[in-house]
This record gives C-alpha cells, sequence and structure tokens, in this order.
C-alpha cells in the first residue's frame, strides 16, 4: 500500500498544479502536458517499491517508451510551446459560460483526466501484490504486442505529421492543399489508428497486471475501459469539428472504419457525386 499512498501524493499534487496553471495561464492544456510523463512516474514507483521485480521492470521500461515516444510527438507539434492549447477546448470555450467551463476544467479536464492517468497504470499495483508469480512466455508475448502497437502508433502520427507538413507547404505556395485531411496509409484503414494503437497499449498493461494475478477479473480493467470510453467521446467531438470544416468529410466516414483498423468499404458513386 506504501507504493499506492506515494502515487497518491503525486496524484493530489499533479491536479493543485495543472489547475493552479490553467487559471495563471488561461491555459487548460496542461493535463496534455502532462500526460506522457505522469504515467511513467506511477509505474516507476511500483517497480522500485516491488524490489525491481522482473515483470514490474518491463512494465515500467515499455511505458518509458510510450512516453518518451509521445512527449516527442506532442513537443514537435508545438504542444509545450506558449499558445499550445488544444483546439478542441477552444471550441468548448466558446459554447459554455465562463462558470461552466471553469467546473468542467476543474471536474473534468484536471481532476477526471488526472484519475484516468491514475487507473490506467494501477495494473502495475496488481503486479506489485503478485510479485511471487514467476516471470513467463505471456508477459514476453505481451512486451512483443506491446511494441508492435507502439509501432504502429508511432507510423500513424509520423504519416499525420508528414501529411501536414506537405499541407503547410502547399497553402504556403498559395496552391489549395487535396486533399484536405489524410486518408491514406494506415487512415486508410481507420479514421483514428493513432487512437486505436493508443488504447491497445493500456490493454496490454492492463493483461500484465491479469497475468500476475492469474486472472482477467481484476478491478484494475476500469481504467483501460475509461480510457476507451474518453477516447470514443473525444472521436465523436473531433470528427464533429473536422465535419464543420470538411464536408467531404462525410464520404470518407462512410467507407472508413473509424477507429479499429478495418477494410474500407466500396465507395457509392452516384450520377451527383461525379458531377
Amino acid at each position: 500500500m506504501e507504493a499506492l499512498v506515494v502515487c497518491l501524493w503525486i496524484f493530489a499534487g499533479t491536479c493543485l498544479a495543472v489547475w493552479v496553471l490553467s487559471l495563471i495561464t488561461r491555459d487548460t492544456s496542461w493535463v496534455d502536458r502532462i500526460w506522457s510523463i505522469v504515467p511513467v512516474a506511477y509505474v516507476w514507483v511500483f517497480a522500485a517499491f516491488s524490489a525491481m521485480d522482473p515483470r514490474l521492470v518491463l512494465m515500467a521500461v515499455l511505458v518509458t517508451l510510450w512516453g518518451v515516444r509521445l512527449t516527442f510527438n506532442f513537443a514537435r507539434k508545438g504542444g509545450y510551446a506558449p499558445g499550445g492549447e488544444d483546439y478542441r477546448w477552444a471550441v468548448l470555450r466558446e459554447r459554455m459560460r465562463p462558470w461552466q467551463f471553469q467546473l468542467f476544467n476543474l471536474f473534468f479536464i484536471t481532476v477526471y483526466q488526472n484519475v484516468l492517468l491514475l487507473l490506467i497504470t494501477l495494473p502495475a499495483f496488481t503486479a506489485l501484490q503478485h510479485t511471487g508469480t514467476p516471470f513467463g512466455a505471456l508477459d514476453v508475448v505481451l512486451a512483443v504486442v506491446f511494441v508492435a502497437f507502439l509501432a504502429g502508433e508511432t507510423i500513424a502520427d509520423q504519416q499525420q505529421w508528414d501529411f501536414h507538413r506537405w499541407k503547410a507547404a502547399e497553402s504556403a505556395a498559395g496552391r489549395a492543399p487535396s486533399p484536405r485531411f489524410l486518408q491514406t496509409g494506415l487512415f486508410r484503414w481507420s479514421r483514428h489508428p493513432n487512437f486505436f494503437f493508443e488504447q491497445a497499449q493500456w490493454w496490454v498493461v492492463f493483461l500484465f497486471g491479469a497475468v500476475a494475478a492469474g486472472t482477467l477479473l481484476e478491478w484494475t480493467v476500469v481504467g483501460a475501459a475509461l480510457l476507451t470510453l474518453l477516447f470514443i467521446g473525444s472521436t465523436a467531438f473531433t470528427e464533429s469539428i473536422t465535419l464543420s470544416k470538411y464536408p467531404e468529410y462525410a464520404d470518407y466516414r462512410r467507407v472508413t472504419s473509424p477507429i479499429v483498423p478495418w477494410f474500407p468499404r466500396r465507395r457509392e458513386h452516384s450520377p451527383a457525386a461525379a458531377s
């Protein structure tokens, strides 16, 4: 329990810091800036309290790789720069009264998302409670699957990065970019492949804890489940904004799987569409 207490102190300090910073700077993306950092700290706390149990060290290393990749991608998009607030919060701020948005900032952006960041790492707490379970072949398989998902997310983010750089270059040259949103590569199979791989990695983290406990019936599944629900809601909100900017996005939605990569459906051609 000592490891969990340490993590709860980190959680409380992080909540206070990001909330105060959001008030001082009028920028509500501070949770986004610590999203890839705090989970790494939590898992290493559990690993340290396990006297560096092999399974927990492996989990900590994998989560660290996840954090390094996500931090790099967030940084190159300007997430840590002044004025790097997530555009979705600005849209939501315009739709709410100031006091409503501040309540949303405190309870959802600050508290709920920090609770979620702690919950997704708690399979490491399960592993800490079952350090007597031998490290075995299933742990190796899960590690390989995690790295595969990590590679998938890296590829998806790079494809998106390359596309937006091309799009910016086209606009700078006075040309209208076409297409206006990414539809090739992994994005041919899923509208949000990076979202899929991100969630999948945390389901693998849950499975590490389940292997240690010897059962899938572990309450720590709530972290991965809530993360999936968050992504479902975030995807719907993000796509509503995209659709308002690009009407042709509706055609892309009709033929492409929303999150889980799958074979694209055949496009329907009509005389009106052809004209």
